[in-house]
């Protein structure tokens, strides 16, 4: 399975997953708290799982979790774990009504509790400042890396390293817990002991320490807003807690499942730590800024590539993808294989089994596909064919031909080699295979004001402040809108606002040339890009001279 963000009811999509073919899974779903803030995107994917969830009370909402764990514990791997992120208001139903009942308790292997510091709000108790993350695995073997997880030793502790070996190692003298030895404590071991009875004590290396164990109570500081990691997500998790988990029940190239993917945190983590990652959310909003997210994080070392699933697919995007790309594309999409050779295909891009037998895919990213098209692929099948000793099968489908449209010829030509010849040839239309839609079209309008300078050597100079509006050129409903004040078009599209709902952003400019691009992204997933070039004029600040606006 490929790296994959997908966008969807995770019930439905888990269904489709094979068995036993996720290592870990981490889920954070909507805590029980019967607010309204739970509803965080505001998109219709995200408003429709809330109603579903809160249509009754605890009890509806054990049954909504339930049959969604029931498909995490399938196909999870024998070797697999499961973390599920809750709080204080449902904690304990899930565990017993859910965790227990579906992996057992005997599989049950930490309550972890994550405790945080913010300020305490409660005057009439306790302020509750702690998360509790379950700990179950699929079997009683499993991935377990405490050594990637370990504490690093104190000060204190590696000041009682004290002696030296020949080597220059560092180390202290312990008992060997030996019955009846007079060395009951680390204080009843001194030097002498180990000349005069070695086989009394044996030499604890520093360098051989990995550290100590962590326990089930992790204090790990929550996202706050001058975090470098804040998206604006309002509950988004921090990075170094989905690292320890990652780190502990999975090794590289595992696969990582959230299916409440939310912000994006748990996929960040894996992709970074060379994992493999499926993530799936209800909000059209939660994929994209998980994209945008990943993709501003791609670089050298941190490139592993994946793809997006929306409902709809932009139709220019898929027109106008490099023709090997889009074959492989609409053939996988179509349920088949495609060819990734190119040479000595017989013309074949790709098969689909069907009644047991390999049948021959064409895909032509092209519109009005002719009859031309049709009498090449009749030549390319019956050498597919006689390559494997066989005729063309009559009575089934023979092969297949993937286009946006076709010609009146090419249909007649396939209704003539059915009639005549008996050799059944379907064409299939892109949009009967994936859906497919126009991407929505925006503009962007600006305004600018001068603002005094902050600095002290130039009391009385002002710097730009540029007001970028965004609307609809099209009456598309735009969910999202995403900003890159740094854009570099070799290097693509960067965010530095990952979420705006209202499509206005201020920013100041000093003098020189900026390149600026907005992003915008409809309810169906589909995105367009507007570039700006700004030109803030004047060689020194407090000049008057209107900023210049380009389109790019």
């Amino acid at each position: 399975m490929s790296n994959r963000l997908i966008l969807g009811d995770n019930l439905e999509i888990l269904k489709d997953m094979p068995s036993n073919s996720v290592d870990l899974c981490y889920i954070d779903p909507p805590f029980f708290s019967n607010r309204n803030y739970e509803v965080i995107w505001g998109d219709s994917g995200e408003i429709a799982s809330f109603k579903d969830r809160w249509s009754g009370g605890i009890e509806h909402y054990i049954n909504w979790l339930y049959e969604r764990v029931v498909e995490i514990h399938r196909v999870l791997k024998d070797t697999g774990s499961f973390y599920l992120h809750c709080d204080w208001h449902a904690n304990n139903y899930i565990a017993v009504n859910i965790l227990d009942k579906i992996f057992g308790r005997n599989n049950f292997r930490n309550e972890i509790v994550w405790c945080y510091k913010t300020r305490p709000q409660a005057k009439c108790y306790f302020g509750r400042k702690h998360d509790t993350i379950f700990l179950y695995t699929k079997t009683n073997k499993y991935v377990f890396n405490w050594e990637a997880v370990v504490r690093p030793l104190s000060d204190s502790t590696r000041m009682k390293y004290k002696l030296s070996d020949m080597d220059g190692r560092l180390y202290r003298l312990e008992g060997r817990g030996i019955k009846g030895s007079p060395i009951k404590s680390a204080k009843d071991v001194e030097a002498k002991w180990e000349k005069t009875n070695p086989e009394l004590v044996v030499r604890d290396y520093l360098d051989e320490k990995v550290g100590v164990a962590l326990e089930d109570w992790w204090e790990i500081n929550t996202i706050n807003q001058s975090s470098h990691e804040l998206i604006g997500y309002p509950t988004q998790k921090p990075v170094a807690l989905l690292e320890r988990i990652i780190k502990a029940s999975s090794n590289e190239g595992d696969m990582c499942l959230d299916c409440f993917c939310g912000g994006g945190t748990t996929i960040s983590a894996a992709r970074k730590l060379n994992r493999q990652f499926i993530g799936i959310d209800q909000s059209v909003q939660a994929i994209k800024v998980t994209q945008a997210r990943l993709e501003k994080e791609t670089d050298l070392f941190n490139n592993a590539p994946f793809v997006v699933k929306v409902h709809k697919y932009d139709y220019d995007m898929v027109r106008e993808s490099e023709a090997f790309e889009f074959e492989r594309f609409i053939i996988e999409q179509f349920g088949g294989e495609a060819n990734i050779k190119q040479r000595g295909d017989y013309g074949i891009d790709g098969i689909k089994k069907d009644n047991k037998i390999n049948i021959p895919i064409q895909a032509k990213r092209s519109d009005n596909v002719g009859r031309n098209i049709v009498d090449n692929f009749e030549t390319s099948m019956r050498r597919y064919y006689q390559s494997l000793s066989k005729q063309i099968p009559a009575n089934v489908t023979a092969g297949y031909i993937i286009a946006f449209s076709f010609s009146k010829g090419a249909v007649e030509e396939v209704a003539r080699l059915k009639r005549e010849e008996n050799i059944i040839i379907k064409l299939i239309k892109v949009e009967e295979i994936i859906p497919i839609a126009k991407k929505p079209k925006i503009e962007i309008g600006y305004e600018w004001k001068e603002v005094e300078a902050k600095t002290d050597l130039l009391p009385k100079c002002t710097d730009k402040k540029i007001i970028f509006k965004i609307k609809s050129a099209d009456n598309s409903k735009i969910e999202l809108y995403q900003w890159d004040f740094n854009y570099n078009k070799d290097k693509g599209f960067k965010a530095d606002i990952f979420m705006d709902k209202t499509g206005m952003q201020e920013r100041i400019f000093e003098s020189g040339s900026y390149d600026i691009a907005a992003k915008a992204i409809d309810s169906d997933g589909l995105e367009c890009i507007e570039e700006l070039r700004i030109i803030v004029n004047g060689g020194v600040k407090g000049t008057k001279s209107e900023p210049i606006i380009k389109q790019a």
